[in-house]
C-alpha cells in the first residue's frame, strides 16, 4: 500500500513545490477510483446538493446527508485524505461546529472537516483545532453564500473584495487552519495568497498557481449538466473514467491544468 498521505505531507509538498491534486467523490466506487489514481484529498462535498440530489445549489444539504456520504467515500480511501464540507448552517456557533464536525469525523470517517468563510470564521476554527479536528478553511466565492452574491460570481476583483479574501485567508491559517481553499477569485489574487500562506492552497478556478486543485468529478467527467468555466472535461478522448482521472491527476501533477482558459482575471 502507498503511504498514507497526511495534513503533514501536504505540508511537505507545498514546500517542495509539488501540486497536491484533489477531487470529489460522494461514494465508495468513485473513491476507490480516486483512491488508486493518485489523487491526494478526497473531497466530500456538500456540491452533492446538486450532483447527486438536483438542487440548484448546496443549501438545502444536511448532516445526515454529508455524514451518510462520507461514511461511504472513506471506506475507500486507502491513501488519499478525507476532507468533508460541514453543510450550510451547521457551524453558526462554536459549540454547533464542534457537535456537528465531530459527528463528520466519528460516524463519517472525515479526516478534515470544511468550512465556508473567513474571519467571521476564525474562532470557530480554533475552538475545532484545540480539540483535535483538523479544519480546512474556505474563502473567495463561498457557494453557501449563493444567495448573498445574486448568484455564482467571481470574487475578489475588487480592492475591497481582494483585501477581505486576503485578510480571510491569513485569519485561517493563524486560527489552526491546516489548508485553504481559494475559489473563483483572480488568478494573480491566488499567488498573492499561495505565495504568503505557509499552509496549502487549493484552487478551483484561482489559477495554476495554487498549491494544488479542486474539481467536482462530474465535471470533470462532463457529466454536469453545464460545464463550469473551471472544468474540462477529461473523459473525452480517455475511453474509462479510471483513465479520465489518472488524466486529471497528471494534467495538475505537471501544471498544464488549469490553463488560462479555466482561470479568472
Amino acid at each position: 500500500m502507498t503511504e498514507k498521505i497526511t495534513i503533514a505531507r501536504l505540508l511537505e509538498m507545498k514546500k517542495a513545490g509539488e501540486k497536491i491534486v484533489s477531487l470529489t467523490a460522494y461514494d465508495a466506487s468513485f473513491a476507490r477510483i480516486l483512491d488508486e489514481a493518485g489523487v491526494e484529498i478526497t473531497l466530500v462535498g456538500d456540491s452533492l446538493g446538486m450532483v447527486l440530489q438536483g438542487g440548484e445549489d448546496t443549501l438545502a444539504v444536511s448532516i445526515e446527508d454529508m455524514t451518510y456520504h462520507s461514511r461511504m467515500a472513506s471506506r475507500n480511501c486507502r491513501r488519499s485524505l478525507v476532507v468533508t464540507d460541514m453543510p450550510y448552517r451547521t457551524y453558526e456557533t462554536v459549540a454547533a461546529a464542534y457537535d456537528n464536525a465531530r459527528t463528520l469525523v466519528d460516524a463519517g470517517g472525515a479526516e478534515v472537516v470544511k468550512l465556508e468563510g473567513g474571519i467571521e470564521h476564525a474562532e470557530t476554527v480554533a475552538y475545532l483545532v484545540d480539540r483535535d479536528i483538523p479544519v480546512c478553511g474556505h474563502v473567495g466565492l463561498q457557494p453557501q453564500s449563493v444567495r448573498e452574491y445574486g448568484g455564482y460570481k467571481v470574487q475578489g476583483r475588487t480592492d475591497d473584495q481582494a483585501q477581505r479574501i486576503m485578510a480571510g485567508a491569513r485569519a485561517l491559517e493563524a486560527a489552526g487552519a491546516c489548508m485553504v481553499v481559494l475559489e473563483c477569485i483572480p488568478a494573480a489574487l491566488a499567488l498573492r495568497i499561495s505565495n504568503e500562506l505557509t499552509i496549502p492552497t487549493i484552487g478551483i478556478g484561482a489559477g495554476v498557481d495554487c498549491d494544488g486543485q479542486v474539481l467536482v468529478v462530474y465535471d470533470v467527467l462532463g457529466l454536469s449538466a453545464r460545464s463550469p468555466h473551471m472544468a474540462k472535461n477529461f473523459l473525452a478522448g480517455t475511453g474509462s473514467i479510471p483513465e479520465a482521472v489518472r488524466e486529471y491527476v497528471r494534467a495538475v501533477k505537471s501544471g498544464a491544468f488549469p490553463g488560462r482558459e479555466h482561470s479568472f482575471k
